[in-house]
């Protein structure tokens, strides 16, 4: 027996170990120890982490690597960033948003990124952003799995054409549709973009990914409407609620009946802990609100959580490298997730989570699935996160797209040398 390639002694998210994968045709053909065959190329993980690819649910790709035009976010807000972006948007070209959102895919590439759901804002009429990611979602259509949102992030309502704009980008062929109900005018507005955008999805057989609630504003409830109109439309598995960070401010008796509709209607729950942590809370002065939604809770409910980049040196945030252990980094500490099970729980928030929220259902590690997977310099889901490991390889479809060197140190010290591997240090070593 021949494959394309077999990747030995790894660890798998699952626990196990001293793993094999053997890869024909682009497909897992096997899992199991010992798989002795010839291959076209064979790595040795040495008992590294075998995981998928990683998943960002949430992005703005339009607007990535913008950071500085028109000018910086001097006060890092929410409110100033949406301010920097309705300066920006007239002057985008096709182009220019091209070359950014490329140079983004290659660094997502890097880090093991192999799909990403990115909003695209349908505001401008002109809807250049909706040409652009079209362009690079069918140029990375091999390598990234690229869905892209209809978001009119001026409002549905608020902005005068913008529903006629985002049918217009549905037409164009954008796969999801969007919405901001809590930047309407009016609470009532808020709900009736809601019904409204359901009520297109429905018809149209998509799915829904809005920006909800997020506000530090308890009585911002529109995540309450979603979920009515998610059931009321029969979009149950097809909805997501991005960001729900008042849920962070609500009383918690309001809390516990809303966390129950939520998983009643299926809907997946996408906080974006960087950006949460970052914008919200901003009018506190001591004690500081977090912002971040109730992931805990919502995950013991059994919702889907799935945690989102969101952005990466734009106009709302001057960080971010595309790493979605970072993301998952920073979800362990804001939520206070540092039991081992809950550690574990963050890992799969970027990978299988993710891949959940967005409906890939050729995504993982088992026969018959899409050869898609990243070995991590790290022995475990946990360790990966502790130390956001490198990415040694990254496969897609059975062919390995990218490759690092270990992360280790060599130390000249006094009366000794040594090789420092982050990867080595771990309890009772």
């Amino acid at each position: 027996m021949s494959y394309d390639l077999l990747v030995q002694n790894a660890n798998l998210p699952d626990g196990r170990s001293g793993v094999d994968i053997a890869v024909s045709g682009g497909r897992i053909a096997a899992i199991g120890p010992g798989i002795a065959a010839e291959a076209g190329e064979t790595i040795d993980a040495s008992g590294c982490l075998v995981s998928p690819p990683f998943v960002d649910p949430h992005f703005h790709m339009d607007a990535t690597l913008s950071l500085g035009l028109p000018r910086m976010n001097m006060s890092g807000t929410l409110l100033e960033g949406i301010q920097l972006w309705g300066e920006l948007r007239p002057t985008l070209t096709r182009e220019a948003v091209v070359e950014r959102a490329m140079r983004y895919c290659d660094l997502a590439v890097s880090q093991g990124l192999l799909a990403i759901r990115s909003h695209v804002d349908t505001s401008d009429p002109r809807l250049v952003t909706a040409e652009a990611l079209l362009e690079v979602r069918d140029r990375v259509k091999g390598t990234i799995d690229l869905q892209l949102v209809a978001f009119p992030q001026d409002g549905y309502y608020r902005s005068e054409g913008a529903a006629a704009s985002l049918e217009r980008a549905l037409d164009m062929g954008l796969d999801v549709v969007g919405g901001i109900p809590h930047f309407e005018r009016t609470m009532a507005d808020g709900a009736a973009s809601l019904a409204a955008l359901c009520r297109t999805a429905a018809e149209r057989g998509l799915r829904v990914d809005i920006h909800c609630d997020e506000s530090d504003d308890p009585l911002s409830r529109h995540v309450e409407t979603l979920a009515a109109e998610t059931m009321r439309h029969g979009l149950q598995g097809r909805v997501a609620g991005s960001h729900l960070t008042s849920m962070h401010s609500m009383d918690n008796y309001y809390v516990s009946k809303l966390i129950p509709l939520i998983a009643e209607a299926g809907m997946h729950a996408i906080p974006n802990p960087l950006i949460n942590i970052t914008l919200q809370g901003r009018h506190d002065s001591y004690p500081k609100r977090r912002g971040m939604t109730r992931v805990p809770e919502l995950m013991a409910a059994g919702v889907n959580v799935a945690f989102g980049h969101d952005c990466v040196m734009d106009p709302w945030y001057s960080l971010g490298s595309g790493d979605m252990l970072e993301v998952a980094h920073m979800a362990v500490h804001v939520a206070q997730m540092t039991s081992r099970a809950a550690i574990g729980q963050c890992f799969d928030a970027v990978t299988v989570n993710s891949a959940k929220a967005m409906g890939l259902d050729d995504y993982g590690l088992e026969v018959g699935k899409a050869a898609d997977m990243v070995v991590l310099q790290a022995r475990d889901p946990i360790e990966a996160i502790r130390l956001k490991a490198a990415r040694l390889f990254v496969v897609k479809a059975g062919k390995v797209i990218a490759r690092a060197p270990r992360r280790e140190s060599r130390l000249d010290l006094p009366g000794r040398q040594l090789t420092v591997d982050p990867a080595a240090y771990a309890p009772g070593e």
